[in-house]
This record gives structure tokens, C-alpha cells and sequence, in this order.
């Protein structure tokens, strides 16, 4: 999980200070996500899933199959 964070993030060309404000978390904590030094809150799967465009699944590394189900 912790290697699709940072790769959506990187693919994107954004820093981790950008996510982090999205987030409103410091930079810190959103590094600790990425290295796996702190679990990911559900909350913050959420916003990141809408902010990508991508599954929690994806995220999660439960499928490779990135697209949102929204329903429609």
C-alpha cells in the first residue's frame, strides 16, 4: 500500500507537503504513511481514493484495477 501512496503522489509530480495540506496533516505524518511507519486512517484512504481518482482497493493493493466505482 505504502508504494502506491507515494507512487500516485509521484506520478502526479507533487510533495509530500502538497498532499499533506490537502490532507491538513503535518508533512511528518504524511511521511510516516508513505514509509509504513504509521497506519493510513480510513479518513485519510477516503480523501486520497477521491483525490486520485483511484479505488481504496487500488490503494490498498487489493486489485490492480486503479478506476473508481462511483455508483453511476
Amino acid at each position: 500500500m505504502y508504494k502506491r501512496i507515494r507512487g500516485l503522489r509521484e506520478d502526479r509530480d507533487l510533495n509530500q507537503q502538497q498532499l499533506a495540506h490537502y490532507l491538513n496533516i503535518s508533512q511528518a505524518t504524511y511521511s510516516r504513511y508513505e514509509n509504513g511507519n504509521l497506519d493510513v486512517p480510513s479518513s485519510v484512504l477516503i480523501k486520497l481514493s477521491e483525490y486520485y481518482g483511484v479505488s481504496i482497493d487500488y490503494i490498498l493493493g487489493q486489485t490492480n484495477i486503479s478506476k473508481r466505482h462511483d455508483g453511476k
